[in-house]
């Protein structure tokens, strides 16, 4: 059932939204003027904060989006298809002159994705955006694409998480790295000491502290100020740390198609644990499963698991943890 626009709700997701077209896999790239015929296209609402909140919902969680779209058709379809799932969508805000957010996925077999991306009016998300839904007190609150949310600027984000968390919200954080910009630890130094989960991939830790290996990488940014870093490397698993811990784990093993919406998935399977009072580790291989579940079909939010398929996955194939 869908909350009452404006209602509390355990959770907000906040950050970029997207409307994707995926493209199904293709053997090969098209030559220049050559057309490639495929299965269909699919069409959905992508992007962080969307693709959290889809993965919740499929958890049986409620939760309410905080984003930006433009005055279009586009604008109409992901609010659509966010309240269709049960989403609270009063915290998307129209941004006139820019368009949607809009991404074109071509999985080419063998090879890496390809995007083909328009950023639209999420360059208009600003923190001021989140007070409203913050000021309800959620249980958490995810925010993903820091770094790329230009108007998103570290000291004013930083008080609307200080405020937060002073009425009792829990803030897992993450980050995507902007292509051909260098980037350091002081571009998340101002926001860290806010945050109780950082979960950035092994890239984008790298990137922040110049630091090749991923417990390196975690201790770091855990130096920074995060009460727990999770630093994700996808078919290699994951390694938290926190202060009085660290925990490594492999990757679930899946029927692999493509890994759009892995990272929104993991951080949604995290927040879900974080709900339900679980430790850690617990946390880290329900978050891990459902990440997993995002690779086994076409698109963002398709594969993703159930709680009965999530459970019924932990019950065959656990992740193996190691703690230090």
């Amino acid at each position: 059932m869908a909350s009452a626009p404006g209602a509390r709700v355990p959770v907000v997701c906040a950050g970029i939204v997207v409307a994707d077209v995926f493209v199904p896999p293709l053997p090969k790239l098209p030559e220049p003027g050559e057309l490639v015929a495929t299965d269909d296209f699919v069409v959905e609402t992508g992007g962080c904060a969307a693709n959290a909140a889809i993965a919740l919902a499929r958890l049986g969680v409620r939760s309410a989006v905080v984003a930006r779209v433009g005055n279009d058709l586009f604008g109409d379809f992901v609010e659509h298809e966010l309240s269709a799932a049960g989403i609270d969508v009063s915290g998307i805000g129209r941004s006139p002159g820019l368009g949607t957010s809009k991404t074109v996925i071509v999985p080419v077999s063998g090879e890496d994705r390809r995007f083909i991306h328009t950023f639209g009016a999420n360059a208009a998300l600003c923190a001021a955006d989140l007070a409203a839904a913050l000021a309800n007190g959620p249980d958490v609150l995810y925010l993903g694409g820091f770094l790329v949310l230009p108007a998103l600027l570290q000291d004013e984000l930083a008080e609307q998480l200080r405020l937060a968390r002073q009425r009792g919200t829990r803030v897992v954080f993450d980050v995507v790295a902007p292509a051909g910009r260098a980037l350091s630890l002081a571009d998340v130094a101002g926001v860290l000491p806010e945050v109780d989960y950082f979960v950035p991939n092994d890239d984008e830790a790298g990137a922040l502290t110049g630091e090749a290996d991923p417990r390196r990488q975690a201790e770091r940014l855990l130096e920074v100020g995060a009460g727990t870093v999770i630093v994700t490397m996808g078919e290699r698993g994951l390694v938290a740390v926190s202060r009085d811990v660290t925990i490594e784990l492999s990757a679930p093993q899946v029927d692999f198609v493509e890994p759009s919406g892995a990272g929104d998935g993991f951080a949604a399977g995290l927040v879900y644990g974080l709900l339900q009072g679980w430790a850690l580790e617990r946390c880290l291989e329900h978050a891990s499963v459902i990440g997993a579940s995002a690779c086994t079909a076409l698109g963002c939010t398709a594969g993703l698991f159930t709680r009965p398929e999530a459970d019924a996955f932990l019950a065959t194939q656990l992740p193996c943890p190691s703690p230090r």
